[in-house]
């Protein structure tokens, strides 16, 4: 492009631009052209961590947590809570989903609480799903029933406070019957430790 090399002190100029040869600043004492700003969102995307993927291969017994996304493509026996969710075509839970965003391709054994749901096309769903959005494609499969909610997520009770305890200490009270049977009640021994 040079035919020779610029003598120090010398303005160097592109063709096409006048402006360059004006400036008598270097470039590191130039302003910058943008000025600085928070980091963008794709910059914070880009700092979190990748999705943990459990693959075709895995069978989980238990419960998941995770405060990240997680790519289901095998088997979960147990609870799965986590901030995203993206279940694939040969996954299977069976058991409840709590999580901002749930995408299902896959099969669900249980309830599904989320921000946004979405049913795609290949999904299997036998369970109720508590959401504030929902969008079921043409060809999914649900049986259950569909609650929408502002909040569905703060709607999750804690384990061991579901409705069967509760229905039972008051049927335990209410009849003559149920005080001589009280001892023999295995509700009773959990309530005391």
């Amino acid at each position: 492009m040079f035919t020779k090399k610029p003598e120090t002190g010398e303005s160097v100029t592109k063709m096409g631009s006048e402006r360059l040869s004006e400036s008598k600043t270097p470039f590191a004492e130039r302003s910058a052209p943008f000025p600085a700003k928070s980091p963008s969102p794709s910059a914070k995307a880009a700092s979190r961590t990748a999705p943990s993927i459990i693959g075709e291969d895995l069978t989980i017994n238990g419960n998941v947590a995770s405060k990240g996304e997680i790519q289901v493509d095998g088997e979960i026996q147990g609870d799965v809570r986590c901030s995203s969710l993206l279940l694939g075509d040969k996954s299977q839970i069976t058991g409840g989903v709590t999580a901002d965003d749930v995408v299902v391709r896959g099969k669900v054994l249980g309830s599904i609480r989320g921000l946004r749901v979405t049913l795609q096309a290949q999904a299997h769903v036998e369970g109720d799903i508590y959401h504030q959005s929902l969008a079921i494609e043409q060809g999914a499969y649900f049986e259950g029933k569909s609650r929408r909610s502002d909040d569905p997520l703060a709607d999750t009770k804690p384990s061991g406070a579901g409705d069967p305890q509760s229905a039972t200490i008051p049927e335990k009270a209410s009849g003559p019957e149920s005080k001589s049977h009280g001892e023999a009640n295995p509700i009773t021994p959990r309530a005391a430790e």
